[in-house]
């Protein structure tokens, strides 16, 4: 049964599958099935691709939401391209290959997919099924005799109370009302804050508003009643969510004496009826250990809630004063803190520990170990130097004698445990190591989805842009917060080059300036190629003794001189960078051109996934660093070189006559054009002008235009005529052989007269025909066609006179202006004269100006040829 339906079509564009993503990924999350969000992200994107790049079509994505799961089909305007399906007959398609990877994952990832045409579209579905919600009897517990049962008072009251996301209750029951003597009038609408007595373990940072945004939680804790008096209580959370995707948490409250009613039971196979009465009986002399109802029913649904619970009932049932547990790497060779309590938790979590610590029995965290005094042996435990702890108890958890793990007990008086400590621990840790190992796999695999759907959005973004600067703002962007609290890019230009820092961006912008104050005075880190994450500890340690230098001066210690930042600035600078800062390269080509640094802030540290991630961001930013690098590289040369084949500014004046000169480059600025123009003095009193075309784009045009532009001033001023000029030009062209382009040229030389007037001798070979607009508003060719250049090798050219009288305008344009199209329409020569008839009375500026402005307004698209228009006007003789 469907229960929820959301579409959406997306045009065939690249952004596209990004705007995709982002619909899906909203749509899922509203509907609240996160759990399989990253694998339908994943999917679509796949298949939007399919669809908008290599079918070329809009994407129609279609979700349906049923009683077990969620139905995404993604359809394309293009049935006649067919799918890659794979058959007995056929190989498997590889995975680096562009067609068929959608459907490798959607057969890796769905539970079922398929695809389906019409006579219109093509449909290619994939249904993902949500995890099984197991509902029913979770455990049953003997029938106990009646004086074995738990003790309440003849009255027991649950209270019921409903806090809102933000923390305050909204709704009080009437137990609520008689156990704490509130009336919901008074507490309605308050924060839960204000009546909890939570209570608070030295070093350890949960507090209720903690306990109360997780999805379950059990355990002890006070509430002041309204006489006054803390009434310790045991409490069962649960976050729920309502019709309207609002969350709360629902929490039920009994006397702490009264905990059986809501405490979890233990998760033990159910005795056979022959045990069943005499261990009923034993348990009333020997109660149960402690540890065994630690996970309790049900388990908390993540790995930290686990584990969290692991170290807290290991405290309690050794009597400790801390507990930790570390999770191994894959390799097994380094330890990694994941949970701890009664510990400095921010400074020791995600802190690794190699296995192998030393030589023999207790330097391997592969066996139970027992060391009575800390003191007596130093740097034997690392991760509990400096805490004060004196004795601890450590076993390793094992699956399938893999070690997974290690959990540890420590107390701060010495000679606190024996090898009976351990043995009851390690008894504890086998019972609950294959509990861990399948939450921490679990928790990988989400993570692995997670991060596969991450990178699939940071190629996306990087790939859509090739300017460095934003290139450099997306890598750190990415990151933050998302894998790092702060990140700096460095960028080394050559190999003789020290690295510069480019880039700094910190999760609260208030830090941004005091981190890139401080990361300029520290030695930038070495560009080392070596893959992966290395430790970096100058930015740490400049941050600490920069603080250490204020605070100083603060109590009058120091120097007399002021820092140049204020205290609260440095402390909170030094706070920022003071946990693990790593470094990645950034290699591209075989070349390290940077590096990319992640910090945490105080005392915390990377998990080893998130460095793994990172490793594969940073070789995908990398490349397109240096493809934003070589693209800048390439514009920076083609401008310049575009600007060495046009004429110096200013342009020369000519008496009697104005000019004004346009020039459009069209393209992005990466490819050299073969437009050019020029306006130069041959002689006292005379003056050339040319304006041309070379066939083609690149260095082969840049080639013929900067020799016809220096070839025609060379020989205009040696004494040659016009039809001379382009005639040696021609030869010097076919020359060049295969580089040779052909040249449409117009030249000509002007000499102002006496009377006002200019007299021109133009040549026309193959170029758009220069117009003259008289003053009475009728246009005309100013000249006639002859062949162009770079074809032919014996050329006759001839020149042909033109007097401009005064308010004669001569327009001449390359065909970019004439070619200007809209569609099926064209500018062309007749729209140019309707243009050029409007001019009468303006300046040559303004009618190049006009020109111009009816050239862009005739298509909405831009321009995609180079566009040059000269005008020269002869002004009207003032009256009298």
């Amino acid at each position: 049964m469907i229960t929820a339906r959301a579409a959406a079509t997306f045009e065939p564009v690249g952004r596209s599958v990004a705007t995709a993503r982002a619909f899906v990924r909203d749509t899922l999350q509203g509907w609240g099935c996160v759990d399989i969000v990253d694998d339908a992200v994943v999917l679509t994107s796949e298949l939007v691709t399919n669809a908008v790049v290599h079918a070329g079509t809009a994407a129609d994505v279609l979700c349906l939401r049923t009683d077990g799961g969620v139905r995404i089909s993604v359809a394309d305007r293009y049935p006649e391209r067919e799918i890659p399906l794979q058959n007995a007959g056929q190989a498997m398609v590889h995975p680096d290959r562009e067609g068929g990877r959608g459907l490798l994952l959607c057969g890796a990832l769905a539970s079922r997919w398929g695809v389906e045409y019409t006579a219109a579209q093509k449909h290619v579905w994939f249904q993902l099924e949500l995890p099984e919600r197991p509902a029913g009897t979770r455990s049953a517990g003997p029938a106990l005799p009646v004086d074995a049962l738990p003790a309440t008072d003849s009255r027991v009251r649950v209270a019921v109370v409903q806090i809102d996301r933000a923390g305050c209750i909204s709704f009080w029951n009437d137990d609520a009302q008689d156990l704490f003597g509130y009336d919901p009038k008074k507490v309605i609408g308050k924060p839960m804050t204000d009546f909890a007595a939570w209570p608070h373990t030295p070093g350890t940072g949960t507090g209720i508003a903690e306990a109360l945004e997780l999805s379950r939680w059990e355990g002890s804790y006070g509430i002041r009643g309204a006489d006054g008096r803390v009434l310790p209580v045991y409490a069962s959370h649960l976050r729920v969510r309502d019709a309207d995707g609002e969350a709360s948490t629902v929490c039920l409250l009994v006397r702490d004496h009264e905990r059986a009613i809501l405490q979890s039971p233990q998760r033990t196979p159910a005795p056979d009826a022959a045990t069943q009465t005499a261990r009923s009986a034993q348990s009333v002399v020997h109660p149960s250990d402690p540890f065994e109802v630690f996970i309790g029913s049900p388990a908390p649904d993540d790995l930290d809630g686990l584990l969290q619970r692991t170290v807290e009932r290991a405290r309690d049932m050794l009597d400790g004063d801390a507990a930790y547990l570390l999770l191994a790497t894959d390799d097994e060779t380094e330890l990694e803190v994941r949970a701890s309590t009664g510990l400095p938790s921010a400074r020791q979590r995600f802190a690794r520990v190699p296995v192998e610590a030393g030589s023999g029995r207790y330097g391997s965290a592969r066996m139970p170990a027992v060391h009575e005094d800390l003191t007596a042996v130093p740097g034997a435990v690392p991760l509990l130097s400096g805490t004060g702890m004196r004795s601890v108890v450590t076993v390793p958890l094992k699956v399938e004698g893999r070690l997974t793990g290690s959990l540890g007990v420590a107390a701060e008086g010495p000679g606190r445990y024996t090898n009976e400590e351990a043995l009851r621990l390690q008894f504890a840790a086998d019972r609950i190591a294959l509990a861990v190992e399948r939450a921490r796999l679990t928790e990988l695999e989400k993570l692995r989805r997670g991060s596969l759907s991450f990178l699939v959005e940071a190629s996306d973004l990087l790939a859509g842009t090739l300017d460095r600067d934003q290139t450099l703002a997306l890598m750190a962007q990415m990151t933050v917060p998302t894998l790092a609290t702060w990140c700096a890019v460095y960028t080394v230009a050559d190999q003789t080059s020290e690295p510069e820092l480019s880039y700094v961006l910190h999760e609260d912008e208030d830090r941004i300036d005091g981190l890139k104050t401080l990361l300029l005075k520290v030695d930038p880190p070495e560009p080392v190629p070596t893959p992966g994450a290395r430790v970096w500890t100058a930015p740490g340690d400049a941050a600490h003794d920069a603080a250490l230098r204020t605070s100083m001066r603060s109590l009058g210690l120091g120097h007399a001189a002021r820092p140049s930042t204020g205290p609260g600035a440095t402390l909170a600078t030094a706070s920022a960078v003071g946990g693990e800062t790593v470094v990645l390269p950034l290699v591209a080509r075989n070349r390290v051109i940077g590096m990319l640094t992640l910090g945490k802030p105080a005392e915390e540290h990377f998990r080893q996934e998130i460095l793994e991630l990172a490793e594969d961001l940073s070789r995908r930013a990398a490349l397109a660093l240096d493809n934003a690098r070589l693209y800048s590289e390439r514009t920076a040369i083609s401008q310049s070189l575009q600007r060495s084949l046009l004429p110096p500014e200013p342009l020369p004046d000519i008496p009697g006559v104005e000019v004004e000169v346009i020039y459009r480059a069209a393209g992005e600025g990466n490819e050299v054009g073969g437009d050019f123009y020029d306006l130069f003095p041959i002689r006292d009193g005379a003056y050339g002008f040319a304006i041309g075309d070379v066939c083609g784009t690149g260095p082969e045009a840049a080639a013929v235009t900067g020799l016809a532009r220096h070839a025609l001033r060379l020989l205009a001023r040696e004494g040659f005529g016009g039809p001379a000029v382009l005639e040696r030009l021609n030869a010097a062209i076919l020359d060049e052989g295969a580089r040779s382009r052909f040249l449409t040229l117009l030249y000509g030389e002007l000499w102002p007269q006496p009377d006002g007037s200019a007299l021109l001798k133009v040549v026309c070979a193959g170029h758009p025909l220069p117009l003259r607009l008289r003053q009475d508003g009728t246009t005309e060719p100013a000249a006639e066609p002859q062949p162009l250049l770079g074809v032919m090798d014996d050329l006759e050219l001839y020149e042909q006179t033109v007097t401009l009288d005064p308010g004669d305008v001569l327009l001449c344009v390359t065909d970019g202006v004439t070619e200007r199209r809209e569609g099926t329409r064209m500018l062309g020569d007749d729209g140019l004269n309707d243009v050029l008839t409007t001019c009468t009375g303006l300046t040559a500026g303004a009618v190049a100006a006009r020109v111009l402005r009816a050239v862009e307004r005739f298509a909405a698209e831009p321009a995609s040829d180079d566009m040059a228009i000269l005008a020269m006007r002869v002004p009207e003789i003032p009256a009298g």
